[in-house]
């Protein structure tokens, strides 16, 4: 007759993407910081920034959801691989993105021992049922920096 709607696996796979052998959906909010919570994401840098870290994230087969580049942090829902943990993804954004922002923004063309854009740590938090309400939470955090600005003002 014809294709059997709402079977277990339709279920499972619907929010899910898949491997050769496994159906998976891990995604994870990931907060960091510029070294010494330096106030630098603005500008120039933030019109680009954002385009560097989803290219770097497509390199190891993971894709950012939402993102934003705040002036002295950065807020990201990515889509990560079950074969790569978060650590692995999370430092190869951050040391590539590091050195293409001392290579293009700050003229180096060597990379020096000592020289980081980002601080060392990172927040992660995993994302299931509730991702709808991390997307809009990191839609909103932008005005509401704005509001606290403002309010700070006075």
């Amino acid at each position: 007759m014809g294709r059997q709607v709402g079977t277990e696996k339709e279920a499972f796979v619907k929010g899910g993407q898949s491997l050769s052998h496994a159906y998976w959906e891990c995604k994870y909010h990931i907060v960091w910081i510029p070294k010494c919570r330096r106030q630098s994401l603005y500008g120039g840098l933030r019109e680009h920034l954002g385009t560097v870290l989803r290219e770097l994230a497509g390199q190891k087969e993971s894709k950012i959801l939402e993102g934003h580049l705040h002036k002295d942090h950065v807020h990201v829902l990515i889509s990560i691989p079950p074969k790569y943990s978060v650590a692995q993804i999370v430092g190869f954004i951050k040391g590539k993105s590091a050195i293409h922002i001392a290579r293009v923004y700050m003229g180096q063309r060597k990379n020096y021992v000592g020289m980081h854009f980002w601080a060392r740590g990172y927040y992660v938090s995993t994302v299931g049922a509730d991702e709808n309400a991390v997307r809009e939470y990191i839609r909103v955090q932008e005005a509401e920096d704005k509001r606290l600005d403002q309010l700070r003002i006075f």
